[in-house]
């Protein structure tokens, strides 16, 4: 399978996007690895600002993690937010509740975020780490509780390959089980560790999920976006970035 555009969720770089200068700056150096995407993690810097040097660098913002509670409570200002940045896939990064009416009370405000969104064009997106494959008191995951839960004609899931993982999960399992639902899929791998029954998160390709499985069940499941996001690098992020990119545009651009 062969995919058009590459993305990257910003949060990859985070300590380089502090001011106006530094987010040019890091634009620029994404554009020139092969990125023609990306993915918020909040901006520390105005929005209006923000979104403006993106489209200035011609770096296409597809979704966002930003504030939960912002968008609940003052749902037009996160609207206005995401105006700005220039997406209307709006989510957050993920939620770890506390006890199974954690998770029914984050789907009813997750479900009317999606609503507002599917009205003005949108979706509510939410990004999965691991802790949502733990079985809950009844015996549940909590990422069953949410597949069933919110509406999948107003919002989508951003999966993420490694956190399916860590979790126990079959990755290509979750994206058939969730196709017409995945608008950005997070492209992160897993590596052994040294360390007893340690894994880490790792560059495209230098790990051990199979990619050529993942990648062509996602073009099948509908996916828009495929984004790279690695948590921790073991030294300049840009120099794992660009491991990731050189892997996916020999394989799968």
């Amino acid at each position: 399978m062969k995919i058009q555009k590459l993305g990257v969720q910003l949060y990859t770089i985070r300590e380089f996007l502090d001011t106006p200068e530094h987010v040019r700056e890091s634009f620029r150096r994404l554009k020139d690895l092969g990125y023609d995407q990306a993915q918020t993690a909040g901006c520390q810097i105005p929005y209006e600002e923000f979104g403006r040097i993106a489209r200035e660098e011609n770096l296409e913002i597809v979704g966002t993690h930003d504030k939960f509670d912002l968008m609940v409570e003052d749902f037009e200002q996160a609207y206005e937010n995401h105006m700005h940045l220039g997406t209307k896939n709006m989510g957050i990064g993920g939620f770890r509740p506390q006890s199974i009416q954690d998770v029914k009370d984050f789907i009813v405000k997750a479900n009317a975020i999606g609503e507002k969104m599917a009205a003005r064009g949108g979706k509510f997106t939410y990004h999965n780490h691991s802790h949502e494959f733990v079985k809950d008191e009844e015996g549940r995951l909590v990422m069953d509780r949410l597949v069933e839960g919110l509406n999948p004609k107003t919002t989508s899931f951003v999966l993420d390959t490694y956190w399916v993982q860590h979790g126990g999960g079959d990755v290509r399992h979750w994206i058939e089980m969730l196709a017409g639902r995945i608008d950005i899929l997070h492209l992160k791998d897993m590596a052994k560790s040294t360390e007893k029954e340690k894994h880490i998160i790792t560059e495209i390709g230098n790990g051990n999920l199979y990619w050529e499985g993942i990648m062509e069940t996602a073009e099948k499941a509908g996916v828009r976006y495929y984004v790279v996001e690695q948590d921790t690098c073991p030294g300049d992020p840009f120099d794992s970035l660009k491991i990731s990119s050189d892997f996916i545009h020999k394989h799968f651009m």
